[in-house]
């Protein structure tokens, strides 16, 4: 369906410029006149062009799919399937450390270990985004993505050979590994994909890295049930099943182009950019596009690339540091992580029998994979503004009912059903705005050299917020208690509030046009043109 749409979008693109091109009722050439030469003509035209749109339609699908099988589909999936062997994983750590010493491991510094094994995850997302600018300057877009998955490679050796080696240190060797890919892919799949597509389906490409979170998400919540490999044996298996993605993006990505701009900007290859372009695009329209990306190049000429601490001092980033900071920390603050670690005890208190409440976390994962579709349909119809806008809004509403449901929970026997309905109207309203069009504004608000500098503020910002959101919302459920939302709600207000003043719509718009607006936000004098300074001019004169 996704193939099928963007092939539609690019063929009624390319049919809006060639009408207005070649306007009906014009003939181009003499033979234009005799009518069997000008309907063979036409129909060979026409067969050509669904032909070229076909290739670039699919083209452009196949680049988005192979960078997020291996890309955020990775972070996703190694985010869920840590769930399902959490009981396994803690009693593999107690036998380990009792055939070692000859006792059991105190209970505390078991939750201490399986502490370190989750939380070691985030922490290599840290590193990762740190070291995603870098291999996006050095090694490219492209080969970035085909690097990183060295990194899924190891931990899968280390995850599947754990058991019989008997070490739980390998599985939390593992985890970080599993951590710096996830927090490489993350930065450099929306790049590279933002800057492959056109401009007119900018938003729809790189929103699907959000597609591929959320199915990652669903796909290691369904992998890691008791039916598959949720077992006490299968376990090892389940945690090196991160294998599998990588080997498919190891196999298709080398197939397809890297990014025009990186090609032309970056590198100054200009033949390579060319059969990029003509790969992704077909040859309609190709040398326009190639003109624009020249622009974009003098623009940049002379400039080398950005580091993250120049992004604060330089005064022409300001909006765009400030917008980075300000959504990149709302997204992450907003509650919707939160929310999963009262899903099981609100679905049990609504009466869904707890060998059930595994194939309900399933459909939370499903919502948010429908919304982030859906985002992707729409975002370059409505705008970036309206869909984090309205995400934020609804979020706020659905928010304000739940922590009422909690509340009231034990006053009205249908109060729980109600708090359940909240977490999936939640989900479903995160995943509309926040969930995708946060990862694509550093793609879209900053240039070709700050672009990779952007990436690497915005990842370390995200992964630090969901440090200190896992690590003070315990404090906040003991001390808040059915009102621990309220912060969060308070948060999401602030999202909608700033998006709806300061953002600027970046809908349909060249990254020419975006820099040269955020330009203008910048510096609002400079925007007004000089001003006379002389002597009053007289407009008129008496005789």
């Amino acid at each position: 369906m996704l193939e099928k749409w963007i092939r539609g979008r690019l063929g009624s693109r390319d049919l809006e410029r060639s009408e207005f091109r070649n306007p009906p009722g014009l003939g181009v050439s003499d033979e234009g006149s005799r009518p069997g030469v000008n309907r063979t003509g036409s129909a060979l035209l026409e067969g050509l062009t669904k032909e070229s749109d076909n290739i670039q339609g699919r083209v452009l699908f196949l680049t988005a799919c192979a960078a997020g099988i291996g890309g955020t589909f990775q972070f996703g999936y190694n985010l869920s399937i840590i769930n399902a062997p959490t009981l396994h994983i803690q009693e593999f750590t107690n036998e380990t450390w009792w055939a070692r010493t000859g006792w059991p491991l105190p209970d505390h510094l078991v939750l201490l270990v399986w502490s370190l094994i989750v939380s070691l995850y985030p922490l290599g997302c840290l590193f990762g985004a740190l070291l995603a600018g870098p291999f996006a300057i050095k090694l490219g877009r492209k080969k970035s993505l085909l690097v990183n998955n060295v990194f899924v490679v190891a931990a899968a050796i280390l995850f599947g050979f754990s058991r019989r080696a008997g070490s739980f240190e390998m599985v939390m060797l593992g985890r970080l590994l599993v951590g710096i890919s996830a927090g490489v892919s993350m930065n450099i799949q929306p790049m590279y994909l933002g800057e492959s597509a056109p401009k007119e389906l900018r938003g729809a490409v790189a929103m699907t890295s959000a597609i591929f979170t959320a199915l990652g998400i669903v796909m290691g919540q369904v992998v890691g049930l008791r039916e598959l490999l949720g077992g006490p044996q299968a376990w090892p298996l389940l945690l090196a099943s991160c294998l599998v993605p990588g080997v498919l993006q190891l196999a298709s990505l080398p197939l397809l182009p890297e990014s025009p701009r990186y090609l032309l900007i970056d590198r100054g290859d200009s033949a390579t950019c060319l059969a990029a372009l003509q790969r992704l695009r077909g040859t309609t329209e190709v040398m326009v596009e190639l003109a624009e990306l020249e622009e974009e190049r003098a623009a940049c000429q002379g400039q080398r690339a950005q580091r993250p601490w120049e992004l604060f001092q330089d005064g022409a980033l300001r909006r765009q540091v400030i917008s980075l900071v300000v959504l990149g920390s709302a997204m992450e603050l907003c509650g919707n992580d939160s929310i999963y670690a009262y899903a099981s005890s609100v679905f049990r208190e609504a009466g869904v029998p707890q060998e059930k409440v595994q194939y309900a976390i399933v459909g939370t994962g499903c919502c948010e994979l429908l919304t982030a579709f859906i985002s992707c349909m729409v975002i370059d119809r409505v705008g970036r503004r309206v869909l984090l806008m309205g995400g934020y809004c609804l979020m706020t509403c659905w928010g304000s009912v739940f922590t009422v449901a909690l509340c009231l929970q034990s006053s009205f026997p249908w109060m729980p059903y109600l708090a359940m309905f909240c977490i999936f109207a939640f989900i479903l309203s995160f995943g509309i705005g926040p969930a995708g069009v946060t990862g694509i504004l550093a793609t879209e608000l900053f240039d070709q050299k700050a672009r990779p500098a952007a990436y690497m503020v915005c990842g370390a910002i995200m992964w630090i917020m969901l440090f200190l959101v896992g690590l003070g919302f315990p404090f906040l459920m003991e001390g808040l208690s059915h009102f621990v939302y309220v912060p969060f709600l308070g948060v999401c207000v602030c999202g909608a509030l700033y998006t709806g003043f300061f953002l600027p719509e970046t809908k349909g718009k060249t990254f020419l046009e975006i820099s040269e607006e955020l330009q203008r936000l910048n510096f609002p004098r400079q925007s007004q043109g000089p001003t006379w300074k002389g002597p009053e001019v007289i407009r008129s004169t008496e005789l």
